[in-house]
Order: C-alpha cells, then structure tokens, then sequence
C-alpha cells in the first residue's frame, strides 16, 4: 500500500530553501528523509541546531526537584467522539491518525489556555522491554511511551499552530510490562498490514480513551517535539502512571522496520531520543 497523501502541509523554518513536509502530529518531516533519524540523536545538530536548544525534550523527572502547583487544574480530555482515520509507518514510528478538521477530540484544562485538538498518537520502544520511554522517572526507564499529540485550535491548524511556543499539548504515557492491555490489541493486530516504511491502512472506530492511565495526575513542562525539526513548541503533560502492557504486544512493535519493502530490513527499535538538560526549567505536578 502506497503513503496516502496529507492534505495538509506546511514549510519547513529550518531550511535554507522551503519544503513541504507531511503533518505528522508530534513531528513534520519529508519521508524521503526519514532515513536521517536514524543516523542518531546525536547528529540531528547539525540539520537542526535547535537539538542544542534550551527548551528540548525528552527530559528526566526527578521526583524530589518537582514543583506541587495547586493552581493546576484537573484535565479534561473529551474523546468520546475521536475518530480514527488510518494508521501510518512513517519510517521512524507509526502514527494513528485522527480527524481532527472539528473538535471532535479535544483537550484542556490542567496547564494549558484553550482548547487543543487530538490529531494523532504513536509510541517510542526499545530493543528490549528494559527501554524504550523517553522520559524518564528518577532515571527508570519504562518499556515503551505512548505521546497523543494536540494543536491548539487557536491557531487555525497543526502547521502554524507547531511553530508556536503554546502551538503543541502532548500527553505521554508510560508502559511498564504486565497484563496484556485489552485497548492495545486493536493496534498490535494491524501491525502486520503496515511492516515497512510508507505503508499505510485505514483504522477506524477506536477510541484512544482505552489507552489512558486511570489516574490522570501528570508532570508538565515547557518543552519540545522530540524527532526533527525539534522545535521547541510543545506543553508536555506526563501522567504519573504507567499502564501495563504484555511482552508479547511490545514484540509486534519491534516486528515493524525502518525500512521500506525491497530495501535491506532495518527493524524498528529504539525509537527513542535520550533525555535533554533542563536549563533551569521546572517541572511542576499536579499533585502533592
């Protein structure tokens, strides 16, 4: 199946001349590039000197520096409409897309001024069920993390609405190994129909409320996307606990690759960027 073509596109500000990427919720990147992730977080510098930046992501939360703010607000995420659109590998991940043209799946409350549309979710893991989050909690690594990606509907669309200090509101999830999670099951059957780098399918019907911790106390930080081009727009709302996923859902992620069909198999692991400096940021909790 070939890569469907988005509808909606943007340039890129990080480029000496200006392109078109493909919205991809928590990052923007031409696919005919994708390959550059792979090279290493430790070269995406030297495309994207904002990697150096003061605002990036992941980070480590360390639990005894974090801030209680009683002025945060309880979240209210209203999904009961969300609707599912297809499911993409993009060469770095895969994407559930959703439609996100009304308030159909929408955020607020909690740290954030507005209202901010669902317009996708996707997970970073690891080689093994001993990596795979991004963030990090006390220097635990958890098996696997779950970003579903909102834009602020102040700013018309994900494209202006990324290149904004207050364009972008992710909520992230920890996945620790345990019981298989009934909700993931719909994802992890699909897989099979999207193994390699551009291919695409439609999924419908689910709805992402199945993936949410039952606690929705959170970590937030001002911070970043975490893939190019790295900008530095994102309001991070990290829930506190994890859900638990079993060893043999993690391995259907791991059968995924990098590489698109007929080219020489890379498998899809660790995903994952490691923990950027603070900079003097502080983390605060929505909880005492």
């Amino acid at each position: 199946m070939a890569l469907s073509t988005c509808s909606k596109s943007f340039p890129c500000t990080h480029s000496s001349s200006p392109q078109q990427f493909p919205r991809d919720g928590c990052r923007y990147y031409p696919m005919t590039q994708m390959s550059k992730l792979r090279h290493g977080p430790e070269h995406w510098f030297k495309d994207f000197p904002i990697a150096n930046g003061k605002r990036q992501s992941p980070v480590e939360i360390d639990t005894k520096a974090v801030v209680p703010d009683p002025s945060l607000q309880p979240l209210v995420v209203s999904y009961e409409q969300a609707t599912s659109r297809r499911i993409v590998n993009n060469g770095h991940a895969f994407n559930v897309e959703f439609d996100d043209s009304q308030d159909k799946a929408v955020l607020k409350g909690g740290p954030l001024a507005g209202t901010y549309r669902l317009s996708q979710f996707h997970f970073h893991w690891g080689s093994s069920d001993g990596q795979g989050s991004e963030h990090t909690v006390d220097k635990k690594k958890y098996s696997a993390e779950l970003h579903l990606v909102h834009w602020n509907t102040k700013y018309g669309d994900f494209g202006k609405a990324v290149q904004q200090a207050d364009g972008l509101a992710v909520l992230g999830v920890f996945l620790k190994i345990g019981d298989a999670k009934p909700g993931l099951q719909k994802v992890v059957s699909v897989l099979d129909s999207i193994k390699y780098k551009g291919q695409s399918a439609s999924f419908t019907d689910f709805d992402p409320r199945r993936l949410l911790p039952e606690s929705l106390d959170y970590w937030t930080y001002p911070g970043s996307l975490t893939t190019p081009p790295l900008l530095e727009s994102v309001t991070w709302i990290v829930f506190r606990e994890p859900i638990s996923v079993s060893s043999e859902q993690l391995l259907a992620f791991r059968k995924l690759k990098f590489s698109a069909e007929g080219e020489p198999e890379e498998p899809m692991v660790d995903n994952w960027r490691p923990t950027q400096p603070l900079h003097g940021r502080q983390i605060k909790a929505s909880f005492k």
